[in-house]
């Protein structure tokens, strides 16, 4: 898919501004959407940890600016991140300009002191004296963080420095829905300590590294393997991992989250109030954005109504519950979940891995702006509506069908939760990168059928 950017200005550059007393650190946003009147600021407060904040917003930093398949000209253009301010908590994400190293810092209720005026979901604007006045904040001072569309600038010793628009490229938002999916499957499978987590990073090989490499325990020592062991976690791409040296200083412990099919892993560290979460996609040169993973949560259509009920409750509460939506909208909990699914394709969820629940975040874009970015469920859909899908025979959960390709016909057999297809994507990726547009046809008109 072409990559398509938007072009947008925020209504004022972010900023920290210093007085005798304080620092404030206050963040301008940008939205094409917005809920009834537009707040003066999410989140306005003090930060209890404003030295490890400052630090972890400043790896997320490093972590947008990277590009691991790309020229350090082309990785330097973006540094936004995405902050969410709702139910005590505030979250800032970002992707690496490749979308494969996803990254998020969740300040937690204990990190905070203030106050939260409203719950939303904004971009943010990153400029590099932004960044140099996070790298100046010492571990005593006090650090008030501001979330919001106030007028600011930033000013240090008599000088203003003001921000510069940035672009920002869809295939975020489409790497947004995908990883939340793999984190919802994934599960914990080491726990280190501070020592043990230096210790092993110091094990990774320098230099770019091209193939896998392994996760295993010899003599009750974690270590990076090139060869594969029984129970061992597939990291593809770790040289990716070096982006977590600087914070490893600082954490009480590091916790480690597998995707069950290897399609990602989750580098989780701690430190009291903050969690900094790192995944890496399969490879280094393969996005998040490309993987394909939201596509069958996208199979079963899911009434405009009940997008509309959660969105309203969850905007309302701050959180995302499906039990108790079921109950207020007299839904099916099976129905619910699939709803569940369908919300975090759209973009309208994340995935909390400690929590081990979805976690309300309204993306600041149109839904069908992010609908519009799973070309293969177009096409599948215009495969229903042309009349080009034919189910020869469906028994005993076995499915098999034939798909009009350009001209030729695939041939498609759903057994269980296996699919296979005659087409070239099926050959060359048997599944990895989600399901074909042949299969999604397939799936989409027995599910609705």
């Amino acid at each position: 898919m072409t990559d398509t950017v938007i072009n947008y200005q925020y209504a004022q550059p972010s900023a920290l501004l210093k007085s005798a007393q304080h620092e404030s650190l206050l963040l301008s946003n940008f939205s094409e959407v917005q809920k009834g009147l537009v707040a003066p600021c999410f989140f306005w407060g003090k930060l209890r940890k404003p030295f490890l904040v400052s630090r972890c917003l400043i790896t997320l930093s490093n972590v947008v600016q990277s590009g691991f398949n790309l020229s350090p000209a082309e990785s330097a253009k973006l540094k936004d991140p995405i902050v969410t301010a709702g139910n005590g908590k505030l979250r800032f994400e970002g992707f690496s300009h490749c979308a494969g190293v996803y990254a998020r810092v969740d300040v937690l209720p204990d990190g905070l002191d203030g106050e939260f005026i409203e719950n939303g979901t904004t971009n943010v604007d990153f400029n590099q004296p932004m960044i140099s006045a996070l790298g100046g904040i010492r571990p005593e001072e006090q650090v008030m963080l501001s979330v919001g569309s106030q007028d600011l600038s930033l000013h240090k010793e008599g000088n203003t420095v003001v921000e510069k628009k940035v672009p920002l490229p869809l295939k975020w938002i489409k790497g947004l829905t995908t990883v939340q999916i793999f984190l919802s499957e994934s599960a914990i499978s080491h726990t280190f300590n501070k020592l043990q987590a230096l210790q092993l990073f110091q094990g990774i090989p320098k230099g770019v590294l091209k193939n896998d490499y392994y996760l295993v325990n010899r003599g009750n020592r974690p270590l990076f393997s090139p060869l594969k062991s029984p129970g061992a976690v597939c990291i593809g791409g770790l040289h990716r991992l070096r982006l977590l040296e600087p914070l490893l200083p600082y954490i009480d412990k590091l916790c480690v989250f597998p995707h069950p099919g290897m399609q990602s892993t989750t580098w989780q560290l701690y430190f009291g109030p903050l969690r900094f979460s790192l995944s890496l996609s399969r490879e280094s040169w393969r996005g998040f954005s490309g993987e394909g993973a939201a596509l069958e949560a996208l199979i079963e259509d899911v009434p405009d109504s009940w997008v509309d009920a959660m969105d309203k409750y969850s905007y309302t509460n701050q959180e995302f519950n499906p039990s108790l939506l079921a109950v207020e909208e007299d839904l099916d909990f099976r129905e619910v979940g699939n709803l569940t699914g369908r919300l975090a394709a759209m973009g309208l969820l994340g995935f909390d891995l400690d929590d081990n629940r979805f976690f309300y975040r309204r993306l600041p874009y149109r839904l069908d702006r992010i609908m519009s970015l799973n070309p293969r469920m177009r096409d599948a859909e215009k495969l229903i509506l042309e009349g080009k899908v034919q189910i020869i025979s469906r028994n005993e959960g076995k499915v098999d069908a034939r798909v009009e390709g350009s001209g030729l016909k695939h041939t498609i057999v759903l057994e269980g939760e296996k699919a296979r297809c005659t087409c070239t994507w099926f050959s060359k990726y048997q599944g990895d990168r989600g399901a074909c547009k042949h299969v999604l046809a397939v799936k989409k008109m027995i599910t609705n059928i």
